[in-house]
């Protein structure tokens, strides 16, 4: 048997269950082509909103309002609506009224353990000896796994009165005792299934002493993902999503101008995720990556597509420019200080200070006397920043202003005269840049614009840069012909 591949279930492709079941996990797969494959499942889209707080607006969830409020009322009442979400969620993907049933108890199982758990939790902390403060974040750990086994015990469910044996592997650790390390949990789940004749639908959020929420967000799926293709031995890594990996975003350019990306590596992989727009969080790659295992970005509703391939040793066959992409709500953060030049010091204490208040830092530029720091994140721990250094470094101006970041990027960006062409398409479109970034290495070029040039940038450096580029090499080869 060859090795098997591991394929991942985003958010949003996890709730059009029909075309996951139908198109990707079964198809035209009968007997054992249906196995010798993995699948690690989201949350359903929106329901880790509910169970933490929104990931845009910052609307309170379940967790929110647990740690920052004084009363059991709000918190029990957010956690009886997500309940109630997840039983709405089952009849959405499930049709045998006797899969309901199951999924119901399931949920109520869950839902209602979490809210004894966390009554247990408030009343302990009570007593002056424990602290609340604590004990959040594997409360947050805790929530998070209560959506993930959701929707991976509903796939297993549907995929079962499909004649399809597949296993439901829980590893949110729920109701065991003890902490194990994040690869040791994966290899004990891994080592009694018999992936010839199982299908595993994963959880993808995984119960461990590293603390995969704290220390990697909302994006420890990926990581789940990456290290059971490591253990497993993939031979390819597939990530399913609901858009295809392109040269721009299709709403911004037209989907008719934007070119799909067959192939790229990983450094250009690297340069997306930084600015926000994650093919996969670098952390997973550098686990796929060190492995040398392929990625594969597939269009879940697309399953024909064969995607885009990332792979660590894919060079450019020609410099070229692959993916404009662009992050707006970036504050360029700018310290100014006569005095710093020739003086140590200053850079580390400004680096310091955006660990501190958790500020991501996009792009940094600086000269004699002046570091710019382009940060993305809440303008409350910008302005938190602002006061620590004020005080640090009282003779230092120190100013904000709100810009976006748009970014060039390739496997190889040697392309002559591209910075020319470059000013020249924000020059025709009547946008003033604000800053501009050649990069030695060459994958990565920024324009820093005002925020709302953003749309404009992107798409007038679409048109020269990959647009107008298409079309030369398509009028050389209609000339060669």
């Amino acid at each position: 048997m060859t090795n098997p591949t591991v394929h991942k279930i985003g958010g949003t492709s996890t709730s059009a269950v029909d075309t996951v079941v139908n198109d990707i996990m079964i198809g035209d797969r009968q007997a054992t082509e249906l196995y010798n494959r993995v699948f690690v499942v989201s949350a359903y889209s929106g329901m880790t909103d509910l169970l933490l707080e929104h990931k845009k607006t910052g609307e309170a969830g379940v967790y929110a309002l647990y740690a920052g409020s004084e009363s059991e009322w709000a918190w029990g009442d957010a956690l009886t609506r997500t309940g109630a979400a997840m039983h709405e969620k089952n009849r959405d993907v499930l049709d045998d009224s006797a899969d309901i049933a199951l999924a119901d108890r399931f949920v109520e199982e869950r839902i209602e353990g979490v809210r004894s758990c966390l009554m247990d939790l408030r009343r302990l902390c009570s007593f002056g000896h424990f602290k609340l403060p604590e004990h959040l974040m594997a409360v947050r750990e805790m929530l998070c796994g209560v959506g993930e086994a959701h929707s991976a015990h509903n796939l297993m469910l549907r995929l079962q009165r499909a004649d399809v044996n597949a296993t439901f592997v829980d590893l949110t650790g729920w109701r065991e005792n003890g902490f194990k390390k994040l690869d040791q949990r994966i290899a004990e789940a891994f080592v009694a299934l018999d992936l010839s004749r199982q299908l595993p639908i994963v959880t993808g959020y995984v119960q461990c002493e590293e603390g995969l929420v704290g220390l990697y967000g909302r994006g420890y799926s990926e990581l789940t993902f990456s290290r059971i293709a490591v253990e497993v031995g993939a031979v390819e890594a597939v990530i399913h999503k609901e858009f295809h990996l392109s040269s721009a975003d299709p709403k911004l350019v037209g989907a008719a101008a934007v070119k799909p990306i067959a192939e790229t590596n990983y450094d250009v992989a690297d340069q997306l995720s930084n600015m926000g727009m994650e093919a996969i969080h670098p952390s997973a790659a550098k686990g796929l990556r060190q492995a040398c295992i392929p990625l594969r970005i597939k269009n879940t509703f697309e399953p024909e597509s064969p995607g885009a391939v990332i792979r660590g040793d894919l060079a450019a066959k020609a410099p070229a420019v692959e993916i404009i992409t662009g992050l707006k709500g970036v504050y360029a953060f700018e310290f100014f200080e006569q005095d710093m030049v020739g003086v140590k010091g200053y850079d580390a204490a400004i680096l310091e200070t955006l660990k501190r208040h958790k500020a991501q830092i996009v792009a940094k530029t600086s000269n004699a006397n002046t570091i710019t720091h382009f940060l993305k994140g809440a303008a409350k721990a910008v302005k938190r920043v602002e006061q620590d250094l004020n005080e640090r470094f009282p003779s230092a101006v120190i100013n904000s202003r709100n810009v976006a970041v748009i970014s060039i990027l390739g496997r190889d960006l040697r392309v002559p005269a591209l910075g020319a062409r470059v000013l020249t398409a924000l020059a025709e479109a009547g946008i003033e840049p604000l800053g501009f970034n050649d990069l030695l290495r060459k994958v990565d070029m920024q324009v820093i614009v005002d925020e709302g040039d953003h749309d404009a940038c992107i798409r007038a450096l679409h048109r020269a840069l990959i647009e107008r580029a298409a079309g030369a090499a398509a009028s050389s080869l209609s000339a060669a012909a």
